[in-house]
């Protein structure tokens, strides 16, 4: 069984999970966490998460925005923190990816000029409705489950 987790940092953001199995026939499993208000609750998903044969997770790199107050970035920082805390403390090995790496892979173009964040997030959400029909997505869990589908592709593609 391997388990490949999704991170979309940040208040908004969100952390899915996707786990094969070991056996052909059975069905892949997604699970999805609106991000943990708290270090407290980030510690808590990351050890229920934790218990697994083969884990490796990806978390979105993003840096600061132009305009973004800067209370807000180190807020969002000190999010980012914990959760790479957390990952190193339940010893789960991960890396970071940009956005426009796992979007460019997944087949979604990046923001156009003309394009709101809104429309461009519905675009992410319609793909990962597309990939997990059977899945609950929401523009929260949406990235993530992205992510984590795009490290499941690279980790099964031959190197």
């Amino acid at each position: 069984m391997r388990t490949y987790i999704g991170i979309d940092p940040g208040c908004n953001g969100g952390i899915a999970v996707i786990t094969t199995p070991s056996n052909e026939g059975q069905a892949v499993m997604v699970e999805t966490y609106n991000m943990p208000e708290t270090e407290k609750d980030i510690a808590d998903l990351f050890l229920k998460l934790s218990h697994g044969v083969w884990i490796f997770a990806l978390i979105e790199k993003v840096g600061s925005m132009p305009g973004n107050a800067a209370r807000a970035m180190f807020t969002f920082g000190r999010g980012y923190g914990a959760l790479r805390m957390a990952m190193i403390c339940r010893e789960i090995s991960f890396d970071e990816v940009p956005p426009q790496t796992w979007q460019k892979a997944i087949g979604v173009p990046p923001r156009k000029k003309t394009e709101t964040k809104t429309q461009h997030k519905n675009k992410l959400k319609a793909k990962a409705q597309q990939l997990y029909p059977n899945v609950r997505v929401t523009l929260a869990n949406a990235d993530a489950i992205l992510i984590a589908d795009y490290l499941r592709r690279i980790s099964l593609s031959p190197h």
